[in-house]
């Protein structure tokens, strides 16, 4: 069924870049000089089917000097401003659909697209490494002073984007009662910023949760961090694109006032715009570049209802390359992770998005995605009180308490995977401040475990070892900046052993990172200064990439890292060690890769031929049964 799957795919594969081989495709450059170039792909197409001064929502990007002319030109045109994004240099707006043509042929627009609506998706302590490392004991002065020091996110803000927090739920107390929300803020328009509808209360546990009753059993990943609740999902879990945009904008703007270091957004659109286009990954690199790291969520699209695996639908904004996008796996309910694989859900790379050239030609992005795993599937989470998802579903119940303020609930998905990671960024952040977005992903990925038998385009580096990264994390320099040279020592000790245990489990580390179309390896990604590294810097800036073949750029990349040639799947080992599944130049072209939702497999196989079971996920509105016999929470 493999082999077979393999020739589907580069029969597929090499017909489609015919295209690209004739030399049709214009340049970026110039196909962006075309007016035409700076509408989105949907919003063309409702222009062709409307006319006239039928009205429509869309985001404008423009450039930065051009705030108060943008203004006096969206006057003349009858468009009403709806909000002004200064920090990101947009302007949602309405306007008649008649006026979009002309806007897009002013030097001033960059890009508009439609306002698009947004959706969510979708114990933790000791299955990922976390409670081994919480509390760590150093000695001085050959053992006459001992310094405990507890890693619990203290200090460090998270901002959970998506449909508020529950402030009154116990999971948010510190030590003497008072909420760790430290400020909320609404974008729906409904003037309240508790959670009706119960996804972010939920997302928010996950992330900074404490342990202050039923005996911890549901710590979160960074238990003493402050919130910061942002809700963009009405009480029905629907939101647009604007809403989130106001949301990275407010962060930009209030990030250092309330110590923000770590965004969460377990949310999504469809990912259309090329990220060099779309206003959402515009927004994550802008907020990426100002010291903050932002985490996504893949999606939830990664088969059919008849359970058949599916390519190339990770969500908007996961596939901005700046971002930590975070697929789920499955613990089946044990510590031990040795049993862990994908679940069936999950969203599947390559990214899909794309731009569109003066010919009409699609030209695809096909980036590699997600960038991790984490446990995502049936996560025991705090349930806000009187929520939709609750209601609507009791079965979700976990049990736990008939308090409304300790009331639990049961939610899987990628929503439920990215804020493991995000609580581990806060973690990473805690133990050394100094660490830029791109070198806390690197160390994520540097350290995750491969999962035997899921190809990178599932799993990117691997299922997140926060045991491991916080180990590496404390050993990275202080003192590092961009004035650092590329190859100085990264370190300040030597490179501890590459391999983590769980419950008595060893498992090895990646020792590699996911960038781009590619994926890099080698000792000294670890141990020398790689200039990728540096704030406002993104890990694929290292690659020099053309149409057929991609080379690492000595300005910013040591010459003992080295490229992988193919996706893989995984064997077990490092990064790069198994059979490969898709060579990487396909990856580079402009074709077609893998389809737009092509089908490629027929489930995911576990175990002695087990099946993993069907079931649609948590998330956008849409419940039923959850992946595989995961009957218990992890503890």
């Amino acid at each position: 069924m493999r082999d077979r799957n393999r020739l589907m795919l580069s029969l597929l594969i090499a017909s489609c870049l015919v295209v690209s081989l004739l030399g049709l495709k214009p340049s970026i450059a110039q196909s962006r000089s075309n007016p035409a170039r700076k509408i989105s792909s949907d919003l063309r197409q409702r222009l062709q089917r409307e006319q006239g001064e039928s009205k429509t929502k869309v985001i404008i990007q423009f450039d930065e000097s051009s705030a108060q002319r943008i203004d006096n030109v969206l006057a003349g045109y009858g468009a009403h401003v709806k909000q002004r994004l200064a920090a990101l240099k947009m302007r949602v707006v309405e306007l008649p659909l008649n006026a979009v043509e002309a806007l897009a042929a002013r030097n001033e627009v960059r890009y508009i697209s439609p306002d698009r609506p947004i959706g969510a998706f979708g114990h933790l302590e000791t299955t990922t490494g976390t409670s081994s490392v919480r509390t760590q004991t150093t000695s001085s002065l050959g053992g006459l002073i001992t310094t405990t020091t507890t890693f619990d996110g203290r200090g460090i803000g998270i901002a959970i984007i998506d449909s508020g927090i529950d402030s009154r739920h116990a999971v948010f107390r510190n030590e003497v009662g008072i909420s760790r929300v430290i400020v909320s803020q609404d974008f729906t328009g409904e003037n309240r910023t508790d959670d009706p509808y119960g996804h972010g209360t939920h997302v928010a546990s996950i992330a900074a949760g404490n342990d202050q009753f039923s005996n911890g059993a549901y710590n979160g990943i960074a238990p003493a961090a402050n919130l910061i609740n942002l809700r963009i999902l009405d009480a029905g879990g629907s939101g647009a694109t604007s809403n989130l945009l106001a949301a990275l904008n407010w962060v930009l703007t209030y990030g250092p006032v309330y110590g923000i270091r770590v965004v969460n957004m377990s949310v999504g659109t469809p990912a259309i715009d090329s990220y060099r286009d779309d206003p959402l990954c515009q927004s994550v690199r802008a907020v990426s570049d100002a010291g903050i790291t932002v985490i996504a969520a893949a999606g939830n699209e990664g088969k059919t209802v008849a359970g058949e695996k599916v390519y190339g639908r990770i969500h908007s904004p996961g596939n901005e390359p700046s971002a930590i996008t975070v697929g789920a796996s499955n613990s089946f309910g044990s510590d031990a992770r040795g049993d862990d694989t994908i679940t069936t859900y999950s969203s599947r790379g390559p990214t899909r998005s794309f731009w569109t050239d003066d010919n009409g030609a699609q030209h695809y992005d096909n980036l590699l995605k997600p960038d991790l795993i984490a446990p995502g599937n049936k996560i025991v989470g705090a349930a806000a009180a009187n929520n939709l998802l609750l209601a609507n579903h009791p079965e979700l119940e976990a049990n736990v308490s008939s308090l409304d303020s300790q009331r639990m609930m049961y939610l899987s998905g990628s929503s439920m995977a990215a804020p493991v990671a995000a609580g581990a960024a806060a973690l990473l952040v805690q133990a050394n401040p100094n660490l830029t977005p791109s070198l806390i992903k690197a160390i994520l990925m540097y350290t995750a475990q491969p999962l035997a038998g899921a190809n990178m385009l599932e799993q990117g580096a691997g299922e997140i070892n926060v045991d491991g990264s916080m180990r590496l994390a404390q050993l990275i320099r202080t003192d590092l900046s961009l004035r650092t040279p590329v190859g100085d020592p990264l370190l300040s000790g030597p490179l501890p052993p590459s391999e983590t245990s769980v419950v008595g489990q060893t498992f090895g580390w990646a020792r590699g990172i996911v960038l781009n179309h590619t994926y890099a390896s080698g000792r000294e990604l670890m141990t020398k200064y790689q200039a990728i590294y540096g704030q406002q810097f993104t890990l694929g800036d290292g690659v020099i990439e053309t149409t057929s073949s991609q080379s690492l750029d000595p300005g910013r990349v040591t010459n003992a890292v080295t490229l992988g040639s193919a996706v893989v799947t995984s064997d077990g080992g490092a990064i790069g060690e198994g059979p490969a599944f898709l060579d990487l130049s396909f990856l580079l072209g402009d074709g077609v890769v893998l389809g737009n939702g092509i089908i490629v497999g027929d489930g995911i196989v576990v175990g002695d031929g087990i099946v993993v079971g069907d079931g649609i996920v948590v998330g956008d509105g849409n419940l039923a049964a959850l992946d595989g016999d995961d009957t218990a929470c992890m503890r």
